[in-house]
């Protein structure tokens, strides 16, 4: 039965990137990733909370398997990431391929810490 738990945040968390991804692409017209960027922080944040949530004692493994492993699994993506820096170095932004892999891990943990701690003052 945990499986179902996973598979439908799975189905919600690859449609909310796929919303996400083409609704902030038609904000910014620029060779930066920013719709990968944003549904990874924001997953990061997802995740942080959850944990923080999970370290009170406030969420239940179901939960947890719906948040954490379908929902955040789905809605982030390091393997775009790693392709999308790829391509940027391939086309001669450099610039933009080292940005987007020091911003992505370094905002990442920063919101992973943020959710935590938040989670935590909350509960």
């Amino acid at each position: 039965m945990n499986w179902l738990l996973v598979v439908g945040g799975g189905m919600i968390g690859a449609a909310l990137r796929h919303l996400t991804d083409r609704a902030v692409r038609s904000r910014h017209r620029s060779v930066f990733p920013w719709g990968t960027f944003v549904v990874n922080v924001t997953g990061c944040l997802v995740l942080g909370l959850l944990t923080g949530a999970i370290a009170e004692g406030a969420v239940d493994s179901r939960l947890r398997l719906f948040l954490g492993t379908g929902l955040c699994g789905a809605l982030t993506t390091y393997s775009t990431f790693s392709y999308e820096t790829l391509r940027l170095f391939e086309e001669g932004e450099r610039r933009y391929a080292v940005m987007n892999v020091i911003a992505g891990v370094a905002v990442g943990l920063a919101a992973a810490f943020a959710g935590v701690t938040a989670a935590e003052a909350l509960l």
